[in-house]
């Protein structure tokens, strides 16, 4: 009996995972950028401007977001001066979300005038603030070059994880740090379990094992790179897009393949409640037999 009964339920898990790998893939992204606002930030706010575009290029490619339900672009901004310091909404097409190339025009209204920026602010910001498509896999985008000023001591690292984790988020953090591969040579950024991408020297990229965080301004591997990772995101060392050059083209084209990678592996909603019902089915068959 304990045979058979170990048989279907490795039978069932089995169907039900079979079936949540049908329907894997979301049907479309909401994509939000939380962007620091202050003096030094003028080359990210140019850059994101773009990469917007070919991002949306890459998730098309993978037929994410080309159904009736379209990707959706949206920008929060943190740490200008006056009525950019708290963080707020620049609309993008006019609305909360719009299209990538509509984002791109709304990257233009962000400013360069504050000094005080806190990023954990920005993405409570946008996790409570912004509503998102059913379907769509949730993506935020971390952007600054400064370590976390501590204006809402309310907000911890814990609940900051939790609340990106229960929203079913994934979080990028383009910051001020270095990265480093195993074999010592230097990293464009890391995602989980030491995976690194490194510059080809062409403009594209390869990666590496053992990669690691070795440096960062301020408090910024604590603050950021780590709540970056433990969502099952990827953290990047902006330093290579103010380098310019091919460093620029490589740092561009890994962080788009990437999100594109975390975007299509994002389990829809529906992928995790069914996997739930499989298993729930699993335990009352157990319990009938049981009986």
């Amino acid at each position: 009996m304990k045979t058979k009964l170990l048989a279907s339920t490795v039978t069932a898990i089995g169907l039900t995972l079979g079936m949540t790998h049908a329907i894997a893939a979301p049907i479309s992204a909401d994509i939000i950028s939380i962007v620091d606002e202050s003096g030094s930030m003028g080359g990210e706010h140019a850059w994101l401007g773009s990469v917007m575009t070919s991002l949306e290029a890459g998730l098309a490619a993978k037929n994410v977001g080309t159904g009736p339900q379209a990707n959706r672009y949206g920008l929060t901004g943190f740490g200008g001066s006056s009525t950019h310091f708290a963080p707020h909404k620049h609309a993008v097409g006019g609305g909360d979300f719009g299209t990538a190339a509509q984002f791109g025009t709304a990257a233009g209204t962000l400013v360069t005038n504050g000094g005080t920026e806190d990023g954990w602010a920005g993405i409570d910001y946008a996790l409570n603030n912004y509503t998102y498509n059913v379907g769509a896999a949730k993506n935020l985008i971390l952007v600054t070059d400064e370590d976390r000023d501590n204006t809402n001591a309310a907000l911890t690292y814990a609940g900051m994880e939790s609340a990106i984790n229960t929203a079913g988020g994934i979080l990028n953090a383009v910051v001020n740090a270095t990265f480093r591969c195993g074999n010592g040579s230097s990293a464009l950024g890391l995602a989980g379990g030491g995976v690194g991408y490194v510059a080809d020297g062409s403009g594209g990229f390869t990666t590496c094992s053992g990669a690691t965080a070795i440096s960062g301004f301020g408090s910024t591997i604590a603050d950021y790179v780590d709540l970056a990772i433990a969502t099952g995101g990827a953290a990047w060392d902006l330093n290579f897009l103010r380098a310019g050059g091919n460093l620029a083209t490589s740092f561009t084209a890994a962080f788009v393949d990437i999100k594109v990678q975390e975007i299509i592996t994002t389990p829809e909603p529906a992928t995790l409640a069914l996997l739930g019902l499989g298993l729930a089915g699993i335990g009352a068959s157990r319990r009938r037999k049981a009986a």
